[in-house]
């Protein structure tokens, strides 16, 4: 099945034969690695190095702090290669820290952390869901105060993905009063930082390859100057600004594993023998196949117009909100009709189908719970 049904302006020739080669890349030296950190729960944050030192974790930094100075849709690109590979959300939030630090920081934040982002020298990760406080973040507790030349941060976060592994964060804490307008993100960096604790690194339902853990902080004090902007109260307003980006960043992945999901269930049912014949010459499973690539060949059409409205510069927050919602919907029911067509098989984890299904669920609920979308949308109408 064809991966893209409409050709856009942003697939030109260069952009395609980065693709190529970040797909070698990953087929080569990532795939392998997949079941053993899918055992352990995690992937060891050296393993990203080489990714950067071929310039494919953030190309679309300016070159002087270590991208390629490309358009946000290689970013994009890649984040469709590793979910074609079933490979975790790990660099999605890796992107989305360093688009925050490009956009809001200041010129030494941006000189000292962006060029250690894009060779892998460091992961990020961002620390913002806290314990009985998932997408309201207005209502966080974790908390920065100013003492002298530092803040000091004390509070707690769960499911944090990179948690464990990431060697800096981007931390949510309330920095003066109540509500959006006290709410900062400090950058902060992990490795011997007294007071800072991994707590348990959490078992999930599916993505076993992500590292999602609990965090603490316990009086860690990080230099002033890590305050992300120069100004607190701040950080609320940068986060929601950059949602249509990072809503595409979830609602890509969609898109690749919806195809993964469909191109391993037609060669299934076409091997698969059934009174006769094959599963794929019965009616309902034509039946069930056409609707699931109509479906992926809608999704994808949707998703590659987002991506170049993204490009132009014309993505409007509530199409983002709209891309991540509808296509993850339709991720996980197209996985699910699609691990129906495999029986009692697709019940059994070592086949693909297994766990696209499993890795599916999630996408319904971070980056933004999908009932969330749909409120945000609503107000604008």
């Amino acid at each position: 099945m064809p991966p893209r049904l409409y050709q856009f302006p942003w697939m030109d020739a260069d952009i395609e034969a980065f693709r190529e080669q970040v797909s070698r890349y990953i087929r080569a030296e990532l795939a392998p690695g997949l079941p053993e950190w899918r055992k352990q729960g995690y992937i060891p944050r050296t393993v990203w190095r080489g990714m950067g030192a071929l310039g494919f974790l953030l190309p679309e930094l300016p070159v002087e702090y270590g991208g390629a100075g490309t358009s946000p849709a290689y970013q994009l690109v890649l984040q469709d290669e590793l979910a074609k590979a079933e490979m975790p959300g790990t660099l999605t939030v890796h992107a989305i820290v360093a688009h925050y630090i490009l956009d809001y920081g200041t010129a030494a934040q941006k000189a000292h952390w962006l060029p250690k982002l894009a060779s892998g020298e460091h992961l990020a990760g961002i620390a913002l869901t806290e314990p009985g406080h998932g997408s309201d973040l207005k209502a966080l507790r974790s908390a920065a105060r100013r003492d002298g030349d530092d803040y000091v941060v004390n509070g707690s976060k769960i499911f944090i993905t990179n948690g464990s592994t990431a060697s800096m964060l981007a931390v949510a804490c309330r920095t003066d009063g109540e509500g959006a307008r006290g709410i900062s993100l400090i950058l902060m960096e992990t490795e011997n930082q007294p007071g800072f604790k991994v707590g348990s690194r959490l078992e999930k339902l599916g993505q076993h390859a992500s590292d999602t853990a609990e965090l603490y902080f316990d009086n860690v004090r990080v230099p002033a100057s890590n305050l992300l902007s120069e100004a607190e109260g701040q950080g609320f307003a940068q986060i929601m600004s950059q949602l249509p980006f990072e809503r595409l960043l979830i609602a890509v992945p969609a898109a690749a594993q919806i195809e993964r999901a469909l191109d391993h269930t037609i060669a299934y049912t076409k091997e698969r023998r059934m009174f006769g014949g094959s599963l794929f010459d019965m009616q309902n499973t034509r039946f069930k196949l056409a609707e699931m690539a109509t479906t992926a060949h809608i999704v994808r059409g949707f998703v590659n117009d987002c991506v170049q409205r993204l490009v132009d510069g014309t993505l409007d927050n509530e199409a983002a909100y709209m891309a991540k919602w509808w296509c993850t919907e339709q991720q996980c029911r197209v996985t699910d009709e699609c691990l129906q067509l495999f029986g009692g098989y697709g019940y059994m984890v070592e086949y693909p189908i297994a766990r696209l299904f499993a890795d599916a669920r999630v996408q319904k609920i971070y980056g933004g719970a999908n009932e969330v979308m749909k409120d945000l949308i609503a107000r604008s109408l």
